[in-house]
Order: C-alpha cells, then structure tokens, then sequence
C-alpha cells in the first residue's frame, strides 16, 4: 500500500485544489465586498458599516496570507525553491485576523459566508503549514482516541 502522506502528487493535488478554492473565494469577496454587498452594507447600522469594513480587510488578509503559501507551495513543487526554504518565516503562512462571531451574526448572509470561507479556508491551510514545518497539529479527540486504541492492542 502506498504512502499517500508523502506522495508528491496527491501534495501537488491538494495545492492546487486549494489555490483554486483561494482564487474564487477571493474573486466572489472581491466582487461582494465591491460591488454587490454595498447595499446590504449601507442599510447596516454605523457601527456595524465599520465593522463590515474591517471584515472586508480581514477576509483580504486571510486569502492573501493563503495564496502567498500556496505560492510558494506550487514554486517547491516546480524545484523554483528549496523545501526548505518554505520554512523560512516569511514563507510561512502569515497569521489570520480574529473576528467577532457576535459581530459577524448581524452581518448579512452572504457576507457571514464569505468571511466563514475564509476563516476556514485559512484554518484548513495553516494546518497544512504546520504539518509541512513538522509541527504536530493539535490531534482530534478522535484520532487520538484510536491511536490509544492502536497501541493497546
């Protein structure tokens, strides 16, 4: 049986699928965020119109912070760059802006989903981040449940 964790292709597959998933989350935030979010915007309190905006960066940041990676991902893959390189900090991925549930709640549907995206999106690749530097990503409660499991037996 192959070991698909270290399989080139598979990594290459899962950079390339995240980078699409990146370059059209980014195209329909900027579209949104533009265009057709202003008048959700503007019927928003003032306080929330700001906190909108802050959100518009936030989820700028995110995708931005991701795409780089994915970048340098796709530049080790093409031997643009030593692996590691990407270990270097400024080629890892850069950390995401909190935001406010609570705020985010009162904000409309299509916005929430487009800053959740990104969040998540950026939550999946960092984890990716991590794995590639040798960090050991927090476990799931079940995956280290059946780890004990593997071990006892």
């Amino acid at each position: 049986m192959a070991d698909h964790a270290h399989d080139p292709r598979l990594h290459r597959r899962l950079i390339d699928s995240f980078y699409t998933e990146a370059m059209v989350l980014a195209d329909e935030a900027r579209h949104y965020f533009d265009e057709g979010g202003r008048a959700e915007r503007e019927a928003l309190a003032p306080m929330e119109r700001v906190a909108f905006s802050c959100e518009s960066l936030k989820v700028t940041t995110r995708l931005m912070h991701v795409i780089a990676w994915l970048l340098t991902q796709r530049a080790i893959a093409a031997g643009e760059l030593a692996a590691t390189q990407a270990l270097d900090p400024a080629r890892r991925l850069g950390a995401a802006p909190a935001s406010d549930e609570a705020m985010l709640q009162r904000f409309p549907a299509q916005a929430h989903a487009l800053i959740a995206g990104s969040i998540d999106l950026h939550r999946r690749v960092a984890l990716l981040d991590s794995a590639n530097a040798g960090e050991r990503p927090v476990a799931s409660p079940a995956r280290s449940m059946l780890e004990r499991l593997s071990t006892a037996f």
